[in-house]
């Protein structure tokens, strides 16, 4: 409650002031004033209170991003619906969820069997932001990555779990106020975005999203020469984009530089800090499970940085969150001994939304400081130093991240086989020649036209989600246990 209460008042205090830069335009608090206003008149009108998840139509455009604020004092959660992602994935993740109601600012509705709440252009005629008393155990949002089955996964946040990595986020002693320039590169379905519209929102920053037909690295380096943007969080695969440009990139106003969703090489980030002379370069980890991020560390420009075998080290758990390493067997190891990352504390969901299943997998109780806690699996390979700093090592399952979402290779390869009927296929995490990490496919089988194959997969993933290389191999190599060997078909890349 109080989260929302604090957005309210910085945006009434600065209306003046220009809150979103989008497509080229400038709006300021009091453009979100009304809009926001306009909104919650829309869903009191147009909706049952019983109804707690609204679906919401993402676009480039002021609306959606009121629609947000306009839910949240409502009491409602916000499941955000990408109209470029197959519709057959939304409409799983619109029945998971339960929505019934669907904000939408497109000129024409895209799901119009759904009830439909049309909020372009929706100014209120008063200012209306006093928020609905609302617990910190409700829901701020639902945000649905990649499932094992082809099922989307659910992942509910609370308030509460929102108030808490605001919280934590002020603990790190970073400066946010309205003078900053704050990017926000994230699709909406993704959890970083939060951190990019929220952080500036409370402190009366403005916010610089990247509209969905620009190329994100083209335009990040638009927004750092013109603008002068001052706070950025980046997926690293950006910076191998922005590699070749680095000698021309010199962005003096940038005081804080954070990078999340993947892996983070040393080198170019050592590279880039020659780019941002005054910035505080911060590597940060964490899953949606987990909201935005949990744990930090400091890049060091004058002294010897932690990493293991390239890669940046993750540093330590930030306020309110517990982290543990354990073996197979859920036993807590000691510093200096590899295993999974697991963690515990105020960010940590309630649990996957209708998964009994998933969460027995991923949730589990443990007895940790002389306290029952409940923990979550990150799936992740760290080990901890003698500082109490998280180093990580690679996965321990068949995920990957790509262009910063998590992406379960399984549900690749459901798609695939379910086309393929009875042939057999595995999808690879495959590095390419700029550093990215891509998504390779394995057919087990001779060369065949895999051209409908792709218009089958393009209609039931999305996009970051395709396989973008192909290989053919007429019987799969096993490893010592009867099992496929994934390894030895990597190198066919």
């Amino acid at each position: 409650m109080q989260l929302v209460l604090d957005l309210a008042k910085s945006i009434n205090e600065n209306k003046a002031h220009n809150a979103f830069f989008i497509k080229e335009k400038y709006f300021t608090y009091g453009d979100l004033v009304k809009m926001v206003s306009g909104i919650r008149q829309l869903i009191r009108s147009g909706t049952q209170k019983e109804e707690k998840q609204i679906g919401l139509i993402l676009n480039d455009d002021l609306e959606t991003y009121a629609a947000i604020i306009a839910l949240w004092m409502e009491g409602r959660a916000y499941v955000p619906l990408n109209p470029k992602s197959p519709s057959d994935r939304n409409h799983k993740v619109i029945k998971q969820a339960d929505i019934i109601s669907i904000i939408d600012s497109s000129g024409k509705a895209v799901y119009p069997e759904f009830n439909t709440i049309a909020s372009k252009g929706a100014f209120g005629s008063e200012t209306d932001l006093y928020p609905v008393s609302t617990a910190d155990t409700e829901l701020a949002y639902i945000f649905f990555t990649s499932g094992t089955t082809g099922e989307p996964k659910g992942v509910p946040i609370t308030r509460g779990n929102v108030t808490a990595f605001v919280e934590a986020f002020w603990d790190l002693g970073i400066k946010i106020d309205k003078d900053d320039r704050v990017l926000q590169m994230f699709e909406l379905t993704f959890d970083l975005s939060v951190m990019s519209y929220l952080v500036p929102l409370l402190k009366g920053a403005c916010v610089y999203p990247i509209p969905n037909d620009k190329i994100k690295y083209n335009y990040i380096f638009e927004l750092m020469d013109e603008h002068g943007l001052t706070v950025a969080l980046m997926v690293p695969s950006i910076l191998h984009y922005l590699r070749p440009y680095f000698e021309e990139i010199h962005a003096p106003d940038m005081k804080y530089s954070l990078f999340c969703g993947e892996a983070l090489p040393l080198d170019v980030t050592q590279e880039w800090s020659r780019c941002l002379p005054n910035a505080e370069i911060s590597n940060v980890y964490g899953p949606t499970e987990n909201t935005i991020f949990c744990t930090s560390y400091i890049f060091n420009r004058k002294k010897p940085n932690k990493e293991h075998n390239g890669i940046l080290c993750i540093g330590k758990a930030i306020k309110g969150v517990e982290t543990i390493i354990i073996d197979d067997k859920n036993n807590i190891l000691p510093q200096g001994e590899k295993g999974e990352l697991c963690l515990a504390g105020n960010l940590l969901t309630p649990g996957y939304w209708k998964n009994k299943e998933k969460n027995k997998e991923a949730f589990f109780i443990a007895d940790h400081n002389g306290s029952q806690t409940r923990f979550y699996k990150t799936g992740d390979l760290c080990v901890e130093d003698t500082d109490g700093d998280i180093l990580y090592l690679g996965r321990i399952d068949f995920q990957t991240q790509i262009q910063g979402y998590r992406v379960e290779l399984s549900e690749v390869e459901f798609h695939v086989k379910a086309f393929l009927d009875k042939i057999n296929a595995v999808a690879i995490a495959i590095t390419n020649k700029i550093g990215n990490t891509e998504i390779g496919l394995v057919i087990e089988s001779g060369e065949m036209d895999t051209g409908k194959l792709f218009e089958h997969l393009k209609e039931k993933m999305p996009t970051y989600m395709i396989p973008t290389q192909i290989r053919f191999v007429k019987e799969f190599p096993l490893n010592t246990n009867g099992k496929t060997d994934r390894k030895a078909l990597a190198k066919a890349f």
